[in-house]
């Protein structure tokens, strides 16, 4: 009896390793991560630098920050936040234009990879591990960069996708299954799908009663997978539910021509994709390191951002305030987005296991110095982050690629070989930033 059990557990074994391959695009992405541990995802939103005085917390006690006028917006989500300031470049005199800011190093190009990005750094370690099967490894997105530089390198300065339509066929086109040459809609196809998988769960179901107490555990763990598959399927279907979050935004219509609209379409691609499980780590870029076109009718401002807001006549920066006030919402609004989304397994939500980093190309822009380098970081309950009810505020005089090296610690790249500075010495995330 028991070694005609071994033999249907075989058969089974057989039968769903040939629905692994069927359903490859979705058991890929589930095969990385142990039973019960969800995807990690970094999401770098990256402007040009600002005016200290108005982005600083008016007053602090402890590490708990009162938010200036510029950064109010925040406080709808301080118990995520934690503020970070004071943190020098190694070239602290570099202005606009710089490569420090996402790569640590200034305009040289040193180690196995170039001159590099944080974010592509974290990509080029997750595949070389073979630890990274999302469709589309990294996605950069940014409206109106022409105009200068963008943050974002790999060997060479990155272009990002501009076009909110290019980015939704990009993300979305084909992320349902389908077949070309077929009149089967791909709704079809994914209830097909899940047919299969439902018999055979019955058949491993039945089986299972008949095999010792080892090859029930191993049976145990396949079913687990077909079970997180059959949400996968359930959320395409159905656009979320309990089955998971995974649905397309709305295709994007309207006035695009708008720098600016146009990044916030952007931004609702980008959770659809983290929804979705069609990348993990992702970048929007705001303007270029000369220009940003501000056209925001809403709040009665128009003007462009390098030479009219941080080097123009904007007595007070008022101009400048609406404009980080502003980009503040759009931070804050991505945040609540994840937040509101359920992973596809359902424990949790999108943002307690995303890293959302919100960088700058300096910390003091109308000085033009990398003096003091600031950040913004949010994630979720139980995420990366250290964080506290209040929001956290804190000043360090460490160098600043410290903060991207804490960003590969959240993805779980540790080899910071070929990143940033060689002169740095000991590598190592910033101390006190991550929870544990």
């Amino acid at each position: 009896m028991r070694s005609h059990s071994r033999r249907n557990f075989l058969k089974g074994v057989g039968a769903s390793l040939g629905a692994s391959l069927l359903f490859s695009p979705f058991y890929d992405s589930i095969a990385n991560a142990a039973p019960g541990k969800k995807p990690k995802r970094l999401l770098v939103f990256f402007t040009m630098g600002t005016a200290p005085e108005i982005w600083k917390p008016t007053s602090v006690s402890g590490e708990t920050p009162t938010f200036s006028e510029a950064t109010s917006p925040l406080a709808d989500v301080k118990e995520h936040i934690v503020m970070l300031d004071g943190l020098p470049s190694a070239s602290p005199g570099n202005n606009h234009g710089s490569a420090d800011g996402l790569t640590g190093m200034g305009y040289s190009a040193s180690g196995p990879y170039g001159l590099i990005s944080v974010d592509q750094f974290i990509v080029e370690k997750l595949k070389a591990a073979g630890t990274l099967s999302t469709p589309i490894p990294s996605l950069l997105l940014g409206a109106d960069t022409g105009g200068g530089k963008t943050g974002f390198y790999k060997g060479s300065n990155l272009a990002p996708i501009a076009s909110p339509m290019s980015a939704y066929t990009t993300v979305f086109t084909g992320a349902a299954p389908t077949n070309p040459t077929s009149n089967t809609s791909a709704e079809d196809q994914l209830r097909r799908r899940k047919s299969v998988l439902d018999h055979l769960t019955r058949e491993i179901t039945t089986l299972k009663g008949d095999l010792g107490a080892e090859q029930k555990v191993k049976l145990d763990l396949h079913l687990e997978s077909i079970r997180q598959i059959e949400q996968r399927l359930s959320g395409s279907m159905n656009g979320g539910g309990s089955g998971g979050a995974c649905t397309a935004p709305t295709s994007p219509a309207g006035d695009m021509s708008n720098a600016m609209k146009a990044n916030q379409l952007h931004l609702d691609i980008i959770v659809g994709a983290f929804a979705c499980d069609i990348t993990r780590v992702a970048s929007i870029q705001w303007g270029s390191d000369q220009a940003m076109n501000v056209n925001l009718p809403d709040i009665g401002l128009a003007d462009e951002e390098h030479n009219g807001l941080i080097h123009g006549y904007d007595p007070g920066h008022v101009k400048l305030i609406k404009l980080e006030k502003w980009l503040h919402e759009q931070f804050v609004g991505v945040i609540k987005k994840l937040k509101s989304l359920p992973e596809a397994d359902g424990s949790g939500t999108l943002l307690d296991n995303t890293l959302v980093a919100w960088c700058r190309d300096m910390g003091d822009a109308p000085a033009h110095t990398q003096n003091e380098m600031k950040f913004v970081l949010a994630s979720g309950t139980g995420g990366y982050l250290k964080t506290a009810p209040g929001g956290r505020f804190i000043t360090s005089k460490e160098r600043h690629e410290r903060v991207l090296l804490s960003l590969c610690d959240a993805m779980g790249v540790n080899d910071y070989a070929g990143f940033g500075d060689p002169g740095l010495g000991a590598k190592s995330p910033l101390p006190g930033l991550a929870a544990t």
